[in-house]
């Protein structure tokens, strides 16, 4: 069943013409629903796991450092090949949106086979190099292994979501995503409690809901549900266009595997000065902070395929209205969420893991972090604005700042003069020397696209 051009045209007026708060609202809401379903999961795993033992605790963040390099593909090849699909649906140009999905979409699934094959060759090198102790690694691979069967599922996953966000079909996407998510939590307390499976239960039960809500997000594209069509003859290895994916895409790659290698050491730093209490507390924080992020990460999502679609359409004058709606609305969202956290910081910690010596190292560790998040909707949203319309290098800059070229060196130098304080400070640093940069680049984006719309 194919897309009616009624349809299509019907898309395009919308996404052209229905006011911008409107339009990006009503694109967010099924996004931050899809990333609080996940995030949610993410907390209620932490607090699973949490109550079998610190180590298992700690064996979430590791395995967290595996997940965190499949996501990095997926987003790769989801964001690269969405913000190109868009632009040519901005454009009216379906064909080549379909080759693009359908490229991007095989690039995912690949990707995910070699990871899996390099996973199970390599595992107890890759558990050791994810940052696990002598006492957490027995849990982090019962844990991992049950991962590495359902790697090519979630890197496409990842991939199918993106480019639905993409194309204005969030709602699609959400149902997969909300769907495993609740499926996730249920499998977690099944086979953990229930079939007293312990951590290998929690990582059965992520297997299970990632390959459901692959098989989902997959249907809405072959049952006509979207413009762009998957198909095996539209896959194009050979040409210029899965370079332009992973050129668009890279700045995701950059962001989420500067991210897990920054990941990894700060569970490598904490096990130096607080061994698994550390490592536990490191990833309750991460978890509690990308919580607070997700809303605001979300409406900035809704806000891609409005900028792509009318970049493409060279409706400049509406980019620019999204670019400012999104960014107001994420930096409110954002300081009403830091309140809270900031009033109940120890109950947060707790709620996950009920240890003195976790909450004293989480305790400040949160604190910062959630101070730091204020602004960084600022760096959240202009990165977005970037790869949306196609800017590769000032989005991979932007990408790089807070995920790597600031924050790593971080945790190489603060440890060593400031201890555990350096490796709670690390991050919340990283995040506010990158607001200046993307202040700038912003400002330098819109100084050179035409102020009047190209098109009528």
């Amino acid at each position: 069943m194919e897309m009616s051009n009624e349809s299509a045209k019907q898309q395009y007026d919308r996404l052209t013409k229905v006011p911008v708060p409107r339009l990006i609202i009503t694109l967010a809401i099924p996004t931050i629903l899809s990333m609080m379903a996940t995030t949610i999961y993410n907390l209620v795993d932490t607090a699973f796991v949490g109550s079998l033992g610190t180590s298992q605790s700690g064996a979430v963040g590791v395995v967290f450092g595996f997940m965190a390099i499949l996501q990095a593909f997926g987003f790769m090849f989801g964001q690269g090949a969405g913000s190109i699909l868009s632009r040519k649906l901005g454009a009216k140009d379906i064909s080549t949106a379909s080759y693009v999905a359908s490229t991007g979409f095989a690039a995912s699934f690949l990707s995910g086979v070699i990871i899996a094959i390099l996973g199970f060759v390599f595992e107890d090198k890759l558990i050791v190099m994810l940052g696990s102790t002598d006492t957490i690694a027995p849990y982090a691979k019962a844990y991992l292994n049950n991962i590495m069967f359902v790697a090519p599922f979630c890197s496409s996953s990842f991939t199918l979501n993106n480019m639905l966000r993409y194309e204005g079909k969030a709602k699609l996407g959400m149902i997969g995503l909300l769907t495993g998510g609740v499926l996730n939590i249920g499998g977690d307390a099944l086979f953990i409690f229930g079939m007293k499976m312990g951590i290998a239960g929690a990582g059965l039960s992520t297997a299970i809901s990632q390959f459901i809500s692959f098989a989902i997000l997959l249907f809405m594209f072959l049952s006509g549900k979207t413009q762009t069509k998957l198909r095996f003859a539209y896959i194009d290895f050979k040409g210029p266009l899965i370079a332009d994916i992973a050129g668009t895409g890279f700045p995701s790659l950059l962001r989420q595997g500067l991210g897990s290698l920054a990941t990894i050491m700060i569970n490598f730093k904490a096990a130096q000065f607080a061994h698994d209490a550390g490592v536990s507390a490191m990833t309750i924080v991460t978890r509690v902070s990308f919580f607070l992020v997700a809303i605001a990460l979300g409406i900035g999502q809704g806000f891609q395929p409005v900028c792509a679609f009318n970049f493409g359409a060279g409706k400049y004058k509406r980019l620019r209205e999204a670019y400012r709606f999104t960014l107001y609305l994420s930096l409110a969202v954002m300081t009403i969420l830091t309140v809270f956290a900031l009033i109940f910081p120890e109950e947060l910690i707790r709620l996950f893991r009920d240890d003195p010596e976790v909450i004293a190292v989480g305790r400040r560790a949160l604190i910062l972090q959630c101070l730091a998040q204020v602004p960084l909707p600022i760096v959240m949203i202009t990165e977005m604005l970037m790869q949306s319309s196609g800017q590769k290098i000032p989005a991979s800059v932007l990408s790089s700042l807070r995920g790597g070229i600031l924050l790593i060196p971080m945790l190489v130098f603060l440890p060593m003069v400031r201890g555990l304080a350096g490796v709670q400070e690390a991050q919340p640093l990283s995040f506010v020397l990158s607001v200046a940069p993307a202040l700038f680049m912003a400002k330098r984006f819109f100084s050179k696209i035409p102020k009047e719309d190209s098109t009528d």
